[in-house]
C-alpha cells in the first residue's frame, strides 16, 4: 500500500484544489436553491417542520445483504437510498448472500442470473468483465464502483473481485442524469465492503479448476470495546492457478478502510486498494481459412501474459446539517498499469499457422469527485427529497502497441498441436498515444411523494473535453469538446398490498473515445428509453417480483472495423425492444428462489447496408432459474444447504451483417454447503462449500465480427471458511 499513498501524495495539491472548488460550488448552488434553507431564513416560527432524515448507513445494508437474496433498498438509480419497490426504474441487486450461495468467482458470475443481462458474449475471457444489458455492450462504459465510474479509454480496465463486494447493482436503461457519459443499456455498480458496526472475522481457503488455490480474509468492526465512532475493515485475497485452456488467473489484493463518526450526523470513510492481476492477453480460438473454429488457442500459454497493477485510494464523506441539508462527497484517485504480450496468426501454409508477436502497454491515472447536496422539504401535500450534484473526472493515459513479423519458431501445426514456446517481446513501435479526458457535470433530481404516488424528475448538463496525441500514419493529434443535456422522469403508484406499477423515460450520452479509419474521434452516441412495468413486494416480506417492457434507441453506435489500427465505424441507429420478468424471493423457510427471463428484439434501424439486421451477440431469449434450500433445525440434514441452477441463451448472430449464427447454449450449475455448527456448537462458524458451473462441460465457441473465442468448460471450486 505504500506505493499507493506515494502516488497520491504526488498529486495531493492538485486533487485538493479541484476538490475544494467542487465542494464550494456545490454548497453555494445547493444552499441557494434549497427551499428548506429559504424557509429557515424567512419563515421564522411558521416554517414547515421537516421529517427527520434517516441515513441508510453501510451497517444496515451490509447486514441485510449477508442474510437475504432480496435487497430492499438501493441508491444506484437515484443516488438517494430508496426502497426498490418505490423506485420508478428497473434495478436488480445481487446481494452478498447470493454471491456466496452461488460461489461466484467473477462479477460476470455474480450477475448472470439477472433479467436483461447477458454475460461472457465473447466466450471465456478473464481479461474483462464482458456484460451486455438489454442488448447493449456496457463492458467499457458501464463499469462503476461505489457510484464512481471505473473508466476505459484505450485497452486496460480496472478489475474487481466479488470477494471485495457487499452487493452488485444492475441499473437498466440510461442513467446519464446522475453519472454522465454512459450506455443506454445501463450500468453495473459494485458496492465495496466497508466498515460496519457489526464485528466481522472471516478466513477462508478454496481450491478448484485448474489447480486454482486461493486464500482470503475479511476483518472489521469497531476499534475498541463498546465504541462505534471508529470502525475498520480490511479485506484481502491471494490466488494462484489457471482456468480452462491454460489461461492464467492469478490475483493478489489488499483493501483496507477506516470510518470515523465524530457525531450522529457525520461520517468519514477513507479506503484504499492495491491489486495485482496476471492472466493471458490473447484467449481467442484458432479459425482456419475455411472458417472452421478449432478448440485450440491462437496464442501460446508460455508466451502469452497480461499483467495489471492497479491502486485506488479515496474517501466518502457525509454530514447532516441542522437545517435539513445533507452534504456528501465521494472522491477517488486511481492508477492502472498494464503490460501484455501475445502471439497472433498472420498467415497459413496447409495446416501450419504462422504467428507473429504483439505487445501492448497501457497506463491510466484518474481523479474523480462527486459532490451532492440533499434537501428534504414539503410544498403543500408534496414531500420532496431533492438532490443537487456537481461531479468532475480527470483521466490521463498513455498507450503503446508493437508487433513483430511472423517467426518460424512460433509456427503452430493444428494437425499436431503443441504448446510451450517463448521469445522476445516486440518494441512499442507501431502506435504511441497519449489520451486525456475531462468531464464536468451539474445535475439535479427531485423525488416527490404525494399519498401513494412516487415521482422523480432530473436533469443534467455534461461537458467533456478529450485530447489525443498519436504517432500513427494518417492519424494526427486531436482535441474535441462535447456537451449534452440529459434528463429523466418517472412515476409510480404504490398500492397498500405492495403492487407498484410505474413508467419512466430517460436519455443517455457517451462521448466515445474510438477513432474512425480516417483517424478522427467518432461522434458521441445518444440514447433514449421508454419503460413501463410493475413491481410487487408484499409488505414485510423478502419477495420482490417485477415485469417490465422497454423501448431503447441508440444513435451513432460504434463498431470495430479494423483491429490492426484499432479503428471503428458507426452502424448508425439501433433499436431494442423487450420484456423482462424477474423474481428474487425467500419463498418459505430455507427456500431461496431467483428466476429471470428476457425477450429482446434488437434491430439496426438506420445505417446503410445493415439496416434491418440484428446487431451481433444479441440473443432474443435469455432465461435462468436458481433455487437453494437450507435444511431447518427439525430436519436430520440440518446444516446442509443445496442449490441448483439452469441458464439458457438463444442463438445469436456472429456479426451485424448477419452472415452466420452462434448456437444456443444451455448450462447447469449446482452448489452444496455445510455448517459444521449443526453437529456441535464448538464448530460454529466453520463451513464448507462446493460449487460446480457448467456441469455438462458445454464448450461452445462464440464468434464476434470475425473473432472467435472458446466457451468455458466445467469449472469447480471447494471452499472452507471460518467465521467468529
Amino acid at each position: 500500500m505504500a506505493r499507493v499513498f506515494l502516488n497520491v501524495s504526488n498529486n495531493v495539491s492538485r486533487i485538493y484544489r479541484e476538490s475544494l472548488f467542487a465542494t464550494t460550488a456545490i454548497l453555494l448552488i445547493g444552499i441557494a436553491a434549497s427551499p428548506a434553507a429559504a424557509q429557515s431564513a424567512s419563515a421564522g416560527d411558521t416554517a414547515t417542520t421537516l421529517e427527520p432524515i434517516v441515513i441508510q448507513g453501510a451497517s444496515s445494508d451490509s447486514k441485510a445483504d449477508r442474510t437475504s437474496v432480496t435487497a430492499k433498498n438501493s441508491a444506484g438509480a437515484t443516488k438517494i437510498s430508496t426502497p426498490l419497490v418505490e423506485t420508478p426504474r428497473s434495478v436488480s441487486v445481487t446481494t452478498e448472500k447470493e454471491i456466496e450461495q452461488r460461489g461466484a468467482q467473477t462479477v460476470i458470475e455474480a450477475v448472470r442470473y439477472t433479467a436483461g443481462v447477458t454475460t461472457g458474449p465473447n466466450g471465456f475471457d478473464p481479461r474483462f468483465d464482458q456484460i451486455y444489458i438489454r442488448g447493449f455492450n456496457i463492458t467499457t462504459v458501464g463499469d462503476f464502483r461505489d457510484s464512481l465510474r471505473q473508466p476505459y479509454i484505450n485497452y486496460g480496465m480496472f478489475r474487481t473481485d466479488p470477494y471485495q463486494l457487499q452487493r452488485v447493482e444492475v441499473i437498466k436503461g440510461p442513467v446519464s442524469v446522475l453519472y454522465g457519459a454512459g450506455s443506454p443499456g445501463g450500468l453495473i455498480n459494485k458496492i465495496s465492503k466497508l466498515p460496519t458496526e457489526e464485528p466481522i472475522r472471516e478466513v477462508g481457503i478454496s481450491y478448484g479448476t485448474e489447480d486454482r488455490l486461493q486464500g482470503m480474509f475479511d476483518f472489521g468492526g469497531p476499534i475498541g470495546e463498546g465504541k462505534d465512532d471508529f470502525l475498520y475493515r480490511i479485506v484481502g485475497l491471494a490466488r494462484r492457478g489457471d482456468t480452462n485452456f491454460d489461461i492464467a488467473d492469478d490475483r493478489y489484493f489488499l483493501a483496507p478502510s477506516f470510518t470515523w463518526k465524530p457525531d450522529e450526523g457525520t461520517m468519514f470513510t477513507v479506503y484504499g486498494l492495491a491489486q495485482s492481476d496476471e492472466t493471458d492477453s490473447n484467449v481467442g480460438a484458432i479459425t482456419t481459412l475455411d472458417g472452421k473454429i478449432h478448440e485450440l488457442r491462437e496464442s501460446d500459454p508460455d508466451y502469452d501474459d497480461q499483467k495489471v497493477r492497479q491502486q485506488q485510494v479515496g474517501y466518502q464523506f457525509e454530514h447532516e446539517f441542522d437545517n435539513g441539508l445533507t452534504f456528501r462527497q465521494n472522491l477517488r484517485y486511481s492508477h492502472l498499469n498494464l503490460e501484455a504480450r501475445y502471439l497472433g496468426v498472420t498467415g497459413w501454409t496447409g495446416t501450419v499457422a504462422h504467428r507473429g508477436t504483439n505487445a501492448i502497454r497501457d497506463e491510466m491515472n484518474v481523479f474523480q469527485v462527486d459532490n451532492q447536496l440533499e434537501s428534504k422539504f414539503d410544498t403543500g401535500p408534496l414531500a420532496h427529497t431533492m438532490l443537487f450534484g456537481l461531479d468532475y473526472t480527470n483521466l490521463q493515459s498513455s498507450f503503446g502497441y508493437g508487433a513483430g513479423a511472423a517467426d518460424p519458431a512460433f509456427d503452430f501445426d493444428i494437425a499436431n498441436p503443441t504448446y510451450g514456446v517463448s521469445g522476445a517481446t516486440p518494441d512499442y513501435s507501431i502506435l504511441a498515444s497519449d489520451a486525456d479526458m475531462r468531464q464536468v457535470g451539474i445535475y439535479a433530481l427531485d423525488q416527490i411523494e404525494v399519498g401513494n404516488w412516487r415521482f422523480n424528475l432530473g436533469g443534467r448538463q455534461t461537458w467533456v473535453n478529450q485530447t489525443r496525441d498519436a504517432i500513427l500514419p494518417a492519424v494526427s493529434s486531436e482535441e474535441v469538446d462535447k456537451n449534452a443535456f440529459s434528463w429523466q422522469a418517472g412515476a409510480l403508484y404504490l398500492f397498500d398490498n405492495g403492487i407498484a406499477p410505474f413508467v419512466s423515460y430517460a436519455t443517455s450520452f457517451d462521448p466515445v473515445t474510438n477513432r474512425s479509419t480516417s483517424g478522427k474521434i467518432l461522434a458521441p452516441t445518444e440514447g433514449e428509453q421508454y419503460e413501463v412495468g410493475v413491481k410487487y413486494q408484499p409488505p414485510g416480506s423478502d419477495i420482490l417480483l417485477s415485469a417490465i417492457a422497454y423501448h431503447i434507441v441508440e444513435k451513432n453506435k460504434p463498431v470495430l472495423v479494423d483491429p490492426l489500427l484499432f479503428a471503428y465505424g458507426s452502424i448508425g441507429e439501433v433499436t431494442g425492444k423487450g420484456i423482462e420478468l424477474e423474481a428474487r424471493a425467500a419463498v418459505a423457510d430455507g427456500w431461496d428462489l431467483i428466476a429471470a427471463y428476457t425477450y429482446n428484439h434488437s434491430e439496426v434501424t438506420g445505417g446503410g447496408e445493415n439496416e434491418g439486421n440484428t446487431p451481433a451477440l444479441t440473443p432474443s431469449h435469455v432465461a435462468s432459474l436458481w433455487a437453494n434450500y437450507t435444511f431447518q433445525e427439525t430436519n436430520p440434514f440440518h446444516g446442509l444447504s443445496v442449490g441448483a441452477g439452469v441458464r439458457y441463451v438463444s442463438e445469436n448472430w456472429t456479426d451485424t451483417a448477419n452472415t452466420s449464427k452462434n448456437p444456443s447454449s444451455f448450462y447447469i450449475d449446482a452448489s452444496a454447503a455445510y455448517d459444521f455448527g449443526a453437529v456441535d456448537k464448538k464448530y460454529e462458524g466453520l463451513t464448507a462449500a462446493f460449487n460446480i458451473r457448467n456441469i455438462a462441460d458445454e464448450r461452445d465457441t462464440v464468434c464476434n465480427e470475425g473473432f472467435c473465442y472458446l466457451g468455458q468448460g466445467r469449472n469447480m471450486t471447494g471452499t472452507l471458511k471460518y467465521r467468529w
